[in-house]
């Protein structure tokens, strides 16, 4: 096991932005961090650089201490486990996962055991003599783990390795891969585009954009602090609504528009947000999580907070939650990070028009809630989220940052 260290790591393809941009990133020893983002953000280009796949253009790529930016891939002691599983179809499964430590002339003796006990742990006892076309996808995925297990590296570099598996068996494998590294304790890197399968494995979460580092953190503190704007939109299902707005005092509190009505921010989290003071009288970008909405119906009159009047275009029945939708009368911010978030998932044109700006609220499943419906829906000012029109960034306090 060793740390994983970037220091001010670039590459670059020819002219233009580069790949990756001066990534500064330390992967603890034993620690599970995901690499996440949208496609061509630098996740699977950084990876590979860690395995010497790519070479690297500036900075410098240490495991274990040492720099291996001139180190063979054969050399850094790692092992990648890929989206495509790459098995050799003629061999069984006992051959795919002992290939690498025949390679190395391990003992028989050694190999023997390090393969079992490896097919042990992914459950793949009884597959051994089979051959790849007699697997289903996931225990294929499992048999690339074992041939990675077997080799006892000092790291494990996986990319997208559940993207070709249907929804439900992605869900079972992501928990299996997490239970394995943290009984193996061996520094991973994972890099996916799925943000929800970044938040639910990852120890720590390392979101990137255009090649460069957004934010590191846990992923609670990525979803309750977002840094930044993209941050706050890539992180979260469903996804932050968002909206400008004018700061402005109504009766000693600060408060925002939203079509007309005036929400006015709890006081204790305009207090933690110090720095909201410097936006009096301007436009802010506000983000609302889908989560921080209620059914007024259904909601404790004691709780802080101010109800939204809203006409409901979509309401989705999930069985533990009920997704309504509905449009704000305030505008959706339109900054180069919306336009990708959009891009993302396929609403660019919202911000182009300017015409509507739909919202997602997440209620109770007890909630009545239908289409066409007018009603009031509860909002708890004490969790919005605030940003800079100009810098995106994050409206905090002070040592927030």
């Amino acid at each position: 096991m060793a740390e994983i260290e970037f220091e001010k790591v670039s590459k670059s393809f020819g002219e233009g932005e580069p790949a990756v941009d001066e990534l500064d990133l330390e992967i603890k020893d034993g620690e599970f961090m995901v690499l996440v983002g949208p496609s061509g953000c630098g996740k699977s280009t950084a990876l590979r650089m860690v395995a010497g796949l790519e070479a690297i253009t500036g900075g410098e790529v240490k495991i274990g201490g040492r720099v291996v930016n001139e180190v063979p891939p054969k050399d850094r002691d790692i092992a990648m486990v890929f989206q495509n599983y790459a098995l050799y179809p003629h061999m069984t499964v006992y051959d795919n996962m002992a290939f690498a430590l025949k390679l190395a002339k391990v003992d028989k003796g050694e190999m023997d055991r390090r393969v079992k006990e490896a097919a042990s742990v992914l459950g793949l006892d009884e597959f051994l003599e089979r051959k790849p076309k007699a697997l289903s996808g996931g225990q294929r995925q499992r048999v690339a783990m074992g041939r990675a297990i077997v080799r006892e590296p000092q790291a494990f570099l996986m990319d997208e390795p559940l993207s070709n598996l249907d929804a439900k068996l992605r869900v079972q494998m992501r928990s299996e891969i997490g239970r394995i590294q943290d009984d193996l304790g061996v520094t991973t890197i994972y890099v996916t585009h799925d943000q929800v399968e970044a938040m639910t494995m990852g120890d720590r979460v390392a979101v990137m954009r255009k090649g460069k580092l957004q934010q590191v953190g846990t992923p609670t503190e990525l979803f309750l602090t977002p840094l930044n704007l993209f941050t706050a939109g890539f992180i979260g299902s469903p996804a932050m609504n968002f909206l400008t707005s004018n700061l402005h005092k109504d009766d000693g509190s600060y408060a925002i528009d939203i079509g007309g009505q005036s929400i006015r921010i709890a006081e204790d989290a305009a207090r933690e947000k110090s720095e909201l003071a410097k936006y009096d009288g301007k436009e802010i970008i506000v983000g609302i999580r889908p989560q921080d909405f209620q059914d007024a119906s259904l909601t404790d009159k004691d709780v802080t907070g101010c109800s939204l009047k809203s006409k409901i275009d979509l309401v989705e029945v999930l069985g533990t939650e009920t997704l309504v939708h509905f449009n704000v009368d305030a505008p959706m911010p339109a900054t180069e990070e919306m336009r990708e978030l959009a891009a993302e998932s396929g609403q660019e044109d919202a911000i182009e028009r300017q015409e509507e700006n739909s919202f997602v609220a997440q209620l109770d499943p007890k909630t009545q809630v239908k289409r066409g419906d007018e009603v009031d829906l509860f909002v708890d000012t004490s969790q919005l989220h605030f940003f800079d029109q100009e810098t995106s960034q994050g409206i905090y306090g002070d040592g927030t940052r």
